[in-house]
């Protein structure tokens, strides 16, 4: 079996590589875990993750906290905020199904956008918790 928490990122990034509304504004296949060299802006990479021991005196789980982040060299913050829109819309409260595990909950927690040092990409970072339990 999978570990649940590579099941959840195959789930988020199937998610995501199929929702029309993202793919029209950042490009068809511009998720990335491993960034290309030669990748154009705008695009979505997969950020930091945490798993925790979520089981209780009978059950096993895991609580995911993960980010995703938005990268785009467009004018103003216009690009990443309405990328992370749609990012939300896709995943808040999703029923994601994964390998060898089920999603209990997945929620958004929090979305900020900033303007890197470089002083010409911005960068949005979306944060999510999910939690999941194998699957009898």
């Amino acid at each position: 079996m999978a570990s649940a928490s590579w099941a959840l990122q195959k789930a988020v990034f199937a998610a995501l590589s199929g929702d029309a509304s993202l793919s029209a504004l950042i490009g068809p296949g511009r998720i990335y875990d491993d960034v290309p060299r030669d990748a154009d802006f705008p695009y979505v990479t997969f950020g930091q993750s945490q798993v925790r021991d979520w089981s209780t005196g009978s059950e096993v789980g895991h609580e995911h906290v993960f980010t995703l982040l938005v990268w785009s060299r467009k004018n103003g913050r216009r690009e990443v905020t309405e990328a992370m829109g749609f990012l939300e819309t896709a995943l808040h409260e999703a029923d994601l199904v994964l390998e060898g595990h089920r999603v209990i909950n997945m929620r958004h927690e929090f979305s900020e956008s900033r303007r890197e040092v470089d002083g010409e990409t911005y960068r949005g970072v979306i944060r999510y918790r999910a939690t999941t339990e194998p699957e009898i």
